[in-house]
C-alpha cells in the first residue's frame, strides 16, 4: 500500500488526506460498489465539517489561547448556575467540573489575560493584606517564599501558600494606575434572603464567603467586582469583610430558578367589611362564586420586590413633627387580625385609627355616611379605580367595596396611627416615602394550638347579609395554616415583624410593645425614605 501524503497545509493536513484517500485506495479495491461507497463516505459534507472543526481546535490548542472577554469569570458562574438546574448527565458533570477550576472561577490571584503575568485580583477588606496597605489589586506577583511563580498557574501558587508555615514572604511589582477617590458615605443593604457560602457552588472561595440571614443588615465594603461584593455584618467588631453575591448576580440566579419552578399565586377571595374588619375576604364556602380582590397601583419601581435579594437601607427615627408611620397588618383569615385591631383601638381611641371603606351598595337606615362606609356611586367608584385611588378593591353581590389611599391619609392627618389590614401582595405598593409602612405579619400557631385556643371562638361568615359568626371547623384550621405558609414563603421579605398569635393577650402585648418602639426608636428603612 502506498504511503499517504498528508500535504503541507499545516492545519488542513487531515482534510486533504481524507479527500485523497479514495483515489489512493482505488488500486486495492476490487469492486466498483466498494469504490462508490468509499467516495460517498469520504465525500460526506458533515464529515468534512467535523474535520475542519477538529483542525481548528487543534490549531488553537497549540497557540495556548487566552479568554477573549474580561468578564469570562462571571460568564462561567452564570453558565454553571444554569447547568445546575438541568438534569445532570456525564457531559454536564464534566463541564461543571471544568467551570469550577480556579483559573475559570477567579480567586485572590489570577493570570493577566494580556501579559500572562500573575496579578492580585482581589483584596479582602479588613484582611491582613488590606490592613498592611502593601498589596493592591493589579500588583504583579513574582515570588512566594523565594519560589519564582512566573511560570506557575494560580492553583499551583495557592498550593504553595497552603503548604507554607509561619511567615509568608511575597515579592511583588506594584501596579501603576491612578488612585480612584473612595465613595463618600457608607452603603448598607438589608438582606432579603438567607445565604450560606458553603452551599454556593459558584463562589470563588467558600472560606472567604460571608453567611447571613434574611433581615440582616450588611455594610458593603466593595462593589468593584460585578459578581461578588465584599461586605460585613453591620455592628460586627471583626474588621474583615467576606464575599457575597452581588445584587445583579443573585437576581439572575433567582430569576432562573423561578423560571424552572412555577409558584402558584395566593388567591384569597373577597369578603365585605364587618365590625372593625376593613378587608373584603370571603369565607371558604363563598369563594367559589365570588370574584377575587384586585390590586390597583402598578409601577415599575416596585418590580424589584418580586425578586428579593438586597434593599439599600438607612437609619430612620420618626421626629415629633412628622406624621406617624402607617402600620400594615397581614395574615390569613381567622388568625385574629380583627381582634388585635379592636384591642388597640379600645386601648386609645385618640391614638389609633382605622380607614373607612368605600362601597357602592345603598346605605341602610341605621348607617351614617363616613362612619361605617363612604357611600359613592358605581360610576364614581369605577372612575376612582381607573385613577388608581384605591389600594385594593373587590366586588360582592354586584356592589364594589374598596380601601382608598385618601382614607389612609385622612387617618394620618388626624395625627393618629393608621391600622391597615390588606392583602399581602398589596404591601409593596404602599412602600413609599409618604407612608413609610411598618408591616407586621400575624402568623397562626401550630394546628394543635389552634384546636385548643379556638375551640370556643367564632369566625365571621359572609354567607348572609348580617355577616353571621360560626364556630371554627377543622378545615378552617387547615386552611389558615396553609394560607399563612404561602404568605410567609412569598412575602416574608416585606415583613418588618412577625407575631405568632397563639394567645391573644400575649400577641397584643407584643404588638403594643412594637408600636411603642416604633415611635421612639431608630429603624432601618429603604434609603429612599430618608434621602429623597
Amino acid at each position: 500500500m502506498p504511503a499517504l501524503s498528508t500535504g503541507s497545509g499545516g492545519d488542513s493536513g487531515l482534510y486533504e488526506l481524507l479527500a485523497l484517500l479514495p483515489a489512493q485506495l482505488q488500486p486495492h479495491v476490487d469492486s466498483q460498489e466498494d469504490m462508490t461507497f468509499l467516495w460517498d463516505m469520504f465525500g460526506e459534507k458533515s464529515l468534512h465539517s467535523l474535520v475542519k472543526i477538529h483542525e481548528k481546535l487543534h490549531y488553537y490548542e497549540k497557540q495556548t489561547p487566552m479568554p477573549m472577554l474580561h468578564g469570562a469569570s462571571a460568564l462561567a458562574d452564570d453558565l454553571a448556575e444554569e447547568l445546575q438546574s438541568k438534569p445532570l448527565n456525564s457531559e454536564i458533570r464534566e463541564l461543571l467540573k471544568l467551570l469550577s477550576k480556579p483559573n475559570l472561577k477567579g480567586a485572590t490571584i489570577k493570570r493577566d489575560e494580556h501579559t500572562g503575568t500573575v496579578v492580585v485580583a482581589r483584596i479582602m477588606h479588613g484582611g491582613a493584606a488590606d490592613r498592611s496597605g502593601l498589596i493592591h489589586v493589579g500588583d504583579e506577583l513574582k515570588e512566594v517564599n523565594g519560589i519564582p511563580v512566573d511560570d506557575k498557574k494560580p492553583e499551583e501558587i495557592i498550593q504553595i501558600l497552603s503548604q507554607s508555615q509561619g511567615a509568608i514572604t511575597f515579592k511583588i511589582v506594584p501596579s501603576i494606575k491612578e488612585e480612584t477617590p473612595s465613595k463618600e458615605g457608607k452603603i448598607f443593604m438589608k438582606a432579603l434572603f438567607d445565604y450560606d457560602p458553603s452551599e454556593d457552588k459558584a463562589i470563588p472561595c467558600k472560606e472567604a464567603g460571608l453567611p447571613f440571614s434574611k433581615g440582616d443588615i450588611l455594610q458593603i465594603m466593595s462593589q468593584d467586582d460585578a459578581t461578588w461584593w465584599q461586605a460585613k455584618l453591620e455592628g460586627d467588631a471583626n474588621p474583615r469583610a467576606g464575599l457575597i453575591p452581588s445584587k445583579h448576580f443573585q437576581e439572575r440566579r433567582l430569576a432562573l430558578r423561578r423560571s424552572n419552578v412555577q409558584v402558584q399565586p395566593l388567591k384569597i377571595s373577597n369578603r365585605k367589611s364587618s365590625g372593625f374588619r376593613r378587608s373584603f375576604r370571603l369565607s371558604r364556602k363563598d369563594r367559589k362564586t365570588n370574584k377575587t380582590m384586585y390590586e390597583c397601583k402598578k409601577s415599575d419601581q416596585y418590580d424589584t420586590a418580586d425578586v428579593p435579594t438586597y434593599e439599600e437601607v438607612a437609619k430612620y427615627r420618626r421626629q415629633p413633627s412628622e406624621k406617624y408611620r402607617l402600620v400594615v397588618l397581614v395574615g390569613p383569615v381567622g388568625v385574629g387580625l380583627n381582634e388585635l385591631k379592636r384591642k388597640l383601638l379600645i386601648s386609645d381611641t385618640q391614638h389609633y385609627g382605622v380607614t373607612v371603606p368605600h362601597t357602592t351598595r345603598p346605605r341602610r337606615s341605621q348607617e351614617s355616611d363616613g362612619i361605617e362606609y363612604i357611600f359613592i356611586s358605581k360610576r364614581l367608584f369605577e372612575t376612582d379605580v381607573q385613577n388608581n385611588k384605591f389600594i385594593e378593591y373587590g366586588e360582592y353581590k354586584n356592589n364594589y367595596y374598596g380601601t382608598s389611599i385618601d382614607s389612609v391619609r385622612s387617618v394620618l392627618a388626624k395625627n393618629k396611627v393608621c391600622l391597615l389590614d390588606v392583602q399581602p401582595h398589596t404591601v409593596k405598593h404602599l412602600r413609599t416615602l409618604e407612608f413609610k409602612p411598618f408591616v407586621i405579619f400575624i402568623k397562626p400557631p401550630s394546628i394543635e394550638c389552634l384546636r385548643e385556643t379556638r375551640k370556643n371562638a367564632k369566625i365571621i361568615s359572609s354567607k348572609d347579609e348580617k355577616g353571621a359568626a360560626k364556630s371554627f371547623q377543622e378545615e378552617d384550621f387547615q386552611e389558615m395554616i396553609k394560607s399563612g405558609q404561602i404568605m410567609e414563603s412569598q412575602y416574608s421579605h416585606l415583613f418588618d415583624k412577625v407575631i405568632v398569635n397563639d394567645d391573644l393577650t400575649t400577641a397584643y402585648n407584643e404588638l403594643k410593645t412594637t408600636f411603642d418602639k416604633l415611635e421612639r426608636e431608630t429603624f432601618w428603612v429603604p434609603v429612599s425614605w430618608v434621602h429623597s
